[in-house]
C-alpha cells in the first residue's frame, strides 16, 4: 500500500494485508540492454597451471560441460559469487574445504561465502567462509562417503528467518542455480549456517529439490568428521535483483511459474475447494512488530459484508510451510502493495504470473506515523527523499517497524468490491 496526500502520491506504508498468493511464490523477468555483457574472472587449471583470465559472456557454464579439471569462479556480480568445480572433489566438513583432486594440478586457493548478499558486508561477515583448493589425492584423507550426484553448496544464514528472505536469498536462487548448472539432474544439497529450526521447517521443499539427505556444514565445534566426495560441485547461488530473473545470464528456460509448480509438488497441493463464496485470506500481523492493521475487526466485518468468505491467518514461528501454502493457495484474489517496493515485489511478479493485482493507496491519515512526526517531516512529506540512496536499517525501521495502519474502511470497501467481482468471475470460469 502507498501513502498519498491531496497534492501527490508517494510511498510510505507497508500494510500487512495479503489476499491470496504471497510474494515469495512468484518472480518476474527483466531483460537488460543487449550491450550489458558480464565480465567474468575465470580461474582455470590447464596442464597443471593456474590461468586467471577475464571473459565476456552471459551464460553460466555447467561443470559437466568443461573438458578438463577446473575451478571456475565468477566474481563479477554485485549480488553473488559462484564457483564451479569440474572434477572429483573432496569435502572436509571440519575445515569447510572443497578440494579438486587431480595429481597434475598445482595448489590453488579461493575463498567464498555462499550467500547472495555480496554487497552487504555486515551480513556477509556472519556467513561461514569456505575454501576451494586443488591438489593431489595425497593431500586429503580418503572419502567416507562417495556420491554419484553433484553438489550445490549454499548458506541458510544471513537474513534467514524472514520468509521473504528465505525465498529471495535462498530457494529462488537455488532453483535458478540448479536449473542453470544441473538441468534435469539430481543434486545433493550442502547447506552452510543452518539454524536448528530451518531443516524441519523446509524439509518438504528441500525434498522437491533433491531426493538425497541434505548435508549440513555446522560450526567447527559441531561439524561432522565424515568426509564426502562428489563428481562436481557448484558453490554459491545465482541471484539477480529482487524478484527478477535475467534470461541473458542463465542458460535455462525455467521460469518462476515452474518454481510455483515445484512448490505445488513439494506441498502436495490439491486445488479442490468446497466454498460457494470467493475466499479471502487476511494475513494478520499482531503485537509490537509494526504494520499492524489497527482496525482489523472492522475491516474483516466489511470484507464479509462485501461477500467474501474471510479466513484470518495469524502465522507463528511454529506454523508449517505446508499449512501456510495450502491456506494461501485456497484464496481467489491476490492483492497487496506499497509504492516502489510494491511494484518490484508484488505488482510486477503478480502480473508476470498472470494474477490479478489491485493497488490500494493509504492516505497519510491512515498511517500511525502521523501521530509521531510533523507533517513537514520528510518521513511524511517526501518518503523517497527521506529514504534517499541509502535504504538502511534505520530508515527501514521507520516504515516497517514503527508504523501501523488504520484503514479507511469505507474507501477500502470500493477496492474490495472490485476484488470481489474479479474473484467471483474467476470462480465461475473455473467451475
Amino acid at each position: 500500500m502507498v501513502m498519498k496526500t491531496t497534492s501527490k502520491s508517494y510511498s510510505v506504508a507497508a500494510v500487512a494485508l495479503i489476499v491470496g498468493l504471497v510474494l515469495y511464490l512468484v518472480l518476474i523477468s527483466s531483460v537488460p540492454d543487449d550491450s550489458e555483457l558480464q565480465s567474468i574472472r575465470s580461474l582455470r587449471f590447464s596442464q597443471g597451471m593456474l590461468q586467471p583470465t577475464w571473459e565476456s559472456r552471459r551464460i553460466a557454464k555447467a561443470p559437466q560441460e568443461m573438458t578438463s579439471a577446473t575451478i571456475t569462479c565468477d566474481l563479477s556480480h554485485v549480488n553473488y559469487d559462484v564457483c564451479s568445480i569440474n572434477g572429483s572433489c573432496h569435502l572436509d566438513p571440519k575445515t569447510g574445504t572443497f578440494t579438486l583432486m587431480d595429481p597434475t594440478l598445482t595448489t590453488f586457493v579461493e575463498k567464498i561465502r555462499p550467500y547472495p548478499r555480496k554487497a552487504e558486508d555486515w551480513v556477509m561477515s556472519t556467513i561461514k567462509e569456505l575454501t576451494l583448493t586443488s591438489g593431489p589425492l595425497t593431500l586429503v584423507r580418503s572419502c567416507d562417503i562417495t556420491h554419484d550426484s553433484p553438489a550445490i553448496v549454499f548458506s541458510a544464514g544471513g537474513y534467514t528467518g524472514s520468509i521473504y528472505h528465505d525465498f529471495i536469498d535462498g530457494f529462488i536462487p537455488l532453483f535458478m542455480t540448479a536449473n542453470s548448472y544441473f538441468p534435469d539432474r539430481d543434486v545433493i544439497l550442502v547447506v552452510v549456517n543452518p539454524k536448528e529450526w530451518w531443516m524441519p521447517k523446509y524439509i518438504d521443499l528441500l525434498g522437491a529439490f533433491s531426493k538425497h539427505k541434505t548435508i549440513l556444514l555446522l560450526d567447527k565445534e559441531n561439524a561432522s568428521s565424515i568426509t564426502h566426495c562428489f563428481p562436481s560441485a557448484v558453490v554459491g547461488l545465482i541471484s539477480h535483483e529482487p524478484m527478477t530473473k535475467d534470461p541473458t545470464q542463465v542458460s535455462n528456460s525455467k521460469s518462476l511459474v515452474d518454481f510455483h509448480n515445484l512448490l505445488d509438488t513439494a506441498f502436495f497441493f490439491n486445488t479442490s475447494l468446497s466454498t460457494n463464496k470467493p475466499r479471502l485470506i487476511l494475513v494478520s500481523r499482531y503485537g509490537n512488530i509494526g504494520r499492524v492493521i489497527l482496525n482489523e475487526k472492522e475491516t474483516r466485518e466489511m470484507l464479509e459484508d462485501v461477500g467474501f468468505e474471510v479466513i484470518t491467518f495469524r502465522p507463528t514461528k511454529q506454523t508449517s510451510m505446508r499449512e501456510a501454502y495450502k491456506l494461501m493457495k485456497s484464496s481467489h484474489e491476490p492483492r497487496d502493495g506499497w509504492g516502489w517496493a510494491a511494484k518490484t515485489c508484488y505488482e510486477s511478479p503478480a502480473k508476470a504470473m498472470k494474477l490479478e493485482y489491485i493497488e490500494y493507496r493509504v492516505n497519510v491519515e491512515e498511517s500511525s506515523l502521523v501521530d509521531k512526526y510533523s507533517r513537514d517531516d520528510l518521513v511524511l512529506k517526501d518518503p523517497i527523499a527521506f529514504r534517499g540512496m541509502d535504504w538502511n536499517v534505520t530508515r527501514m525501521k521507520v516504515y516497517l517497524k514503527e508504523q501501523d495502519v488504520r484503514l479507511d474502511v469505507n474507501r477500502f470497501r470500493k477496492y474490495m468490491n472490485k476484488a470481489y467481482m474479479k474473484a467471483k468471475s474467476f470462480m465461475e470460469m473455473n467451475g
